[in-house]
């Protein structure tokens, strides 16, 4: 089983030794203490080091150690301490010779006190163990709620939409770090890079201010104070951050951030009252405990930074800053049972009196006991343990700390009883850990003052919106909060301006059609425009879904109404007025007028992509016959102006003339050419035989600059139909030589009106012989 510590080689980390050559050293029994260590059995490597120690004149360090770290991986943490000890007294403890002690102390916080399943020393991706945050992040800041930024996950201050429809923080998107959306990772358009970013959101701004009132105040004082912070005002950043804490006293960001302002400013038994309440706040939170144990040792109050340390080895065990701070406090306080005391040469253990200089009331001592405790207690579930480990004496609080005590040559050093009963007779340290006593005497089961809940488990304390999903009261929030301004209705599909201002989706493209200006502030959006950003504000649309969800629903019907209406096209078709338009022949629009602009915006929006094209008319606006235009392709200007790409689909008449929002409608119905059989069909494909003939030599013969015009434009002549009546409309040659025929609009229209293929037929022959004999020779 391979061992947590190990060296670069992957063996088990082992001591060296003081004096590897002395006598009473076996150089083999050693080496299968080695092999006993790799192979995860550590009560035989106890065993054969305490032999080893007890065959010598003086107790070797590096030997001491090496069984002190068997001993630990067994689980049995009261004698390795005896151990640890001793070494500590043959010379000073360095932080780097205490690892195992600090994992196994962890590792049994982990799993008997948190309730954490899993091993130390693991790197899983992320630096943590699943349902545990992340080092730096707190737990609340794993599901954001709906109105914290997700950049700062604090509450939303001076929110502010970007175009990608996410919003954010004002001043965390103004941060140089920030370089593109935090949610779907889309680069600041040109607009918003040249306005240094956009403004506040009003609507969203209020609306937090009205909802959460305290907590938007906090946030105030909260920015103020990290802006007085950054210039080193730091007695005025302190009176923004308590302002603040008062105000919303259950934030563990706000908490973080006033402890550490206290420890820039020294005020350290401050920091420790501020990170004691966010560890109560934030339990499983290893930043919160990582800054109690820094203040608490800036406070020079090591026995509970010790504690601290190794709950944050215990929640983040790969964390290797953390560890070496553990090691360097627990190896100060090993150096503290021994300062300011001359120590003469140890004693052979047999010999008694090392471990009377052992047993100090020192803060070591009572700071382990209810660890060493725990991991004793748990050492037969230790990781490390294979073979049954020892038990472990009951404590007897009649024995006296400063007596002789008698070792005994199994161990080598002092016995681990009398370790065990010097600390079930110390006090418990002023303000610090408690333990229980039973009415014989004996110590009862230790409760850890920062013992932690288990996730699972219900917290009492009670915390704010800060915290958790922020709640309002229902009759809080109505439906005249989030309306839109042009419309007077209800937000559907709401987007932001840069200039900050909300409005629904189609109310602002019809503001824009007429003026590239913000219809509230007036100010210029035509880098807006020409983007066409128009992304819908995530924010605004949940915030509808989750709270107004009725109101919603019933402003979703009527605008799908309203699209029901407008892609009827048989009974409200949208007529453009302005040229003539025929059945299979490409018809490229410039589009500039605000009421064109809407009409073809909503031809695309309803799916229908159609539209009619009618000549104009001086006393009805516009004809009675014109030709139904399909839309290929629409391109736009940075001006709103567009270019629409478009084909004759169909013929139709004009049954009622109309207008909506400024441009014509009309209720219609197709037209069809009569079909013909027998004789008539036989007279007809002559007919048009001969037309075609006559129409093909009309083409060929004119000169190759109109017929480069002619080509580049309408394209070739098409070919000749099999069967001329297979299209409702006729053969698509007719519309193309129609169109490209030097006819007025009125004849052109005269023969689009026609549902008879002959009379057609006939009509262009006419053109074709008069406009041959018009020619000139």
């Amino acid at each position: 089983m391979e061992t947590e510590v190990q060296s670069q080689s992957g063996d088990v980390f082992l001591h060296p030794l003081s004096n590897p050559g002395a006598a009473g050293l076996c150089p083999e029994m050693l080496e299968v203490a080695e092999e006993a260590s790799r192979a995860g059995d550590f009560n035989l490597a106890v065993e054969i080091y305490s032999s080893q120690l007890s065959d010598l004149q003086q107790p070797d360090r590096g030997l001491c150690l090496r069984k002190a770290d068997s001993l630990a991986r067994a689980g049995r943490i009261s004698e390795a301490l005896e151990s640890y000890c001793t070494a500590a007294s043959l010379g000073k403890l360095r932080p780097e010779e205490l690892p195992v002690l600090v994992e196994t102390i962890a590792r049994s916080l982990r799993g008997k006190e948190l309730g954490i399943p899993g091993t130390l020393g693991g790197h899983g991706k992320g630096g943590g163990q699943e349902g545990l945050p992340s080092d730096g992040e707190c737990e609340e800041d794993g599901a954001p709620d709906l109105f914290s930024c997700r950049l700062c996950k604090c509450l939303l201050h001076e929110p502010t939409t970007m175009d990608c429809g996410h919003t954010f923080c004002k001043r965390c998107l103004e941060d140089d770090s920030v370089k593109g959306c935090a949610s779907c990772k889309q680069r600041p358009s040109p607009a918003e890079r040249l306005l240094n970013g956009r403004r506040v959101n009003v609507v969203l701004g209020g609306l937090l201010d009205k909802l959460f009132p305290t907590e938007s105040k906090a946030r105030k004082f909260w920015i103020e104070g990290e802006d007085l912070w950054r210039k080193q005002n730091l007695p005025d950043a302190l009176d923004k951050y308590s302002a603040a804490v008062d105000l919303v006293p259950s934030s563990g960001s706000l908490l973080c951030q006033r402890a550490e302002l206290h420890m820039e400013m020294r005020n350290f038994s401050q920091a420790v009252q501020d990170a004691s309440s966010l560890c109560r706040l934030k339990p499983l939170w290893t930043k919160a405990h990582c800054l109690k144990a820094t203040a608490l040792s800036n406070a020079g109050r090591n026995d509970e930074a010790l504690q601290e340390y190794f709950l944050c080895v215990a929640l983040k065990p790969d964390c290797t800053k953390v560890k070496l701070e553990a090691q360097k406090v627990l190896s100060e306080l090993f150096s503290s049972v021994f300062e300011n005391e001359e120590m003469p040469t140890p004693l052979h253990p047999l010999q008694g009196g090392l471990a009377t200089r052992l047993i100090k009331p020192a803060a070591l001592l009572t700071s382990l006991r209810p660890l060493t405790q725990k991991a004793d207690c748990s050492s037969q579930d230790s990781e490390f343990s294979v073979s049954k480990s020892a038990p472990v004496d009951d404590l007897s609080p009649r024995f006296c700390p400063l007596s002789p005590c008698k070792s005994e040559p199994a161990t080598g050093e002092g016995s681990s009883k009398s370790l065990a009963n010097v600390l079930a007779a110390l006090p418990a340290p002023p303000g610090g850990l408690k333990r229980k006593h039973s009415n014989d005497g004996s110590s009862a089961a230790f409760s850890p003052r920062s013992k932690l809940s288990r996730p699972d488990e219900a917290n009492s304390i009670q915390t704010a919106a800060v915290c958790g999903r922020r709640v309002f009261p229902a009759d809080l929030l109505d439906s005249g909060d989030l309306e839109c301004s042009l419309c007077m209705r209800l937000f559907y599909e709401p987007v932001a301006t840069p200039c900050g201002h909300t409005f629904c989706l189609k109310c602002l493209e019809r503001c824009l059609d007429h003026n590239p200006n913000c219809p509230l502030c007036k100010e210029n959006l035509a880098e807006y425009l020409a983007s066409r950003g128009y992304s819908k504000t995530f924010l605004m649309e949940e915030v509808l879904q989750r709270y107004l969800g009725d109101e919603l629903a019933e402003r979703k019907k009527i605008h799908e109404e309203e699209m029901k209406e407008l892609s009827n096209l048989n009974q409200e078709m949208p007529i453009f007025v302005c040229t003539m338009a025929f059945p299979t022949i490409p018809c490229p629009l410039h589009v500039f007028e605000p009421r064109y602009r809407l009409m073809i915006r909503r031809s695309m929006e309803t799916g229908t992509k159609q539209f009619g094209m009618c000549i104009a008319d001086e006393l009805k606006g516009f004809a009675d016959f014109g030709c139904m235009l399909q839309v290929r392709d629409v391109k736009f200007f940075p001006d709103g102006r567009s270019v629409v790409d478009t084909i004759g689909v169909s013929r139709f008449k004009v049954l009622k003339h109309g207008q909506r929002d400024g441009y014509h409608t009309a209720k219609i119905e197709y037209l069809e050419d009569k079909k013909v059989e027998g004789e008539e069909l036989a007279e007809l494909l002559k007919l048009h035989d001969s037309v075609y003939e006559q129409a093909n030599n009309w083409f060929t013969s004119l000169k190759d600059n109109m017929k480069t015009q002619i080509l580049g434009h309408f394209g070739h002549l098409p070919s000749k139909d099999a069967d001329p009546q297979a299209s409702p409309d006729g053969p698509a040659w007719c519309w193309w030589l129609l169109a490209v025929l030097p006819l007025e609009n009125r004849a052109q229209l005269t023969i689009l009106a026609m549902t008879s293929f002959k009379d057609r037929l006939i009509a262009i022959r006419r053109v074709l012989i008069f406009v041959t004999r018009k020619r000139p020779r």
